[in-house]
């Protein structure tokens, strides 16, 4: 059973905080997914991936709605589907992500911009919707340039 991680972006942006910890999840050998609210947001990310990873040069990753989205080490999407069998799920920009998809991935992420009211009020909603429902979630903040976990809640 995964747990739900949110992360209160104030320094980095969403590009290089999703860099970071995509890299961390392919060093597991996760599938990962990251669902976002708009095919325009999704497509300056995967520029930005295809510029980030070190020495690689880049982040092996995909947009969804190729012929080879099951294969992709990191699919980026708009749809609810899980398509390359994520077991990383990233929401970014308000995107849902569900009690269910928490519970079968080792984890679901939630990266939300902390400068944004209505980013940080959903975020929010999403722990009050994730926590009632049984998941495990931490906050994390990095209000003084590293991150530093600030709440946890223990699955039921």
């Amino acid at each position: 059973m995964g747990k739900a991680l949110f992360y209160h972006l104030t320094r980095n942006p969403v590009d290089v905080t999703l860099t970071t910890l995509v890299g961390k999840a392919l060093e597991q050998g996760w599938p990962i997914l990251v669902r976002g609210g708009n095919r325009e947001r999704l497509e300056w990310l995967d520029q930005k991936l295809w510029q980030a990873g070190g020495d690689a040069g880049f982040l092996p990753h995909g947009m969804a709605g190729g012929s080879h989205d099951a294969d992709q080490p990191v699919l980026l999407t708009t749809a609810a589907d899980n398509l390359n069998g994520a077991v990383y799920v990233v929401s970014i920009d308000g995107a849902d992500i569900t009690p269910d998809e928490v519970q079968a991935a080792e984890r679901g992420v939630i990266l939300f911009d902390g400068h944004d009211e209505a980013a940080v009020a959903h975020a929010r909603t999403q722990w009050t919707s994730l926590t009632n429902a049984g998941c495990a979630a931490e906050y994390w903040s990095e209000d003084d340039g590293r991150w530093q976990k600030k709440a946890e809640k223990t699955s039921d």
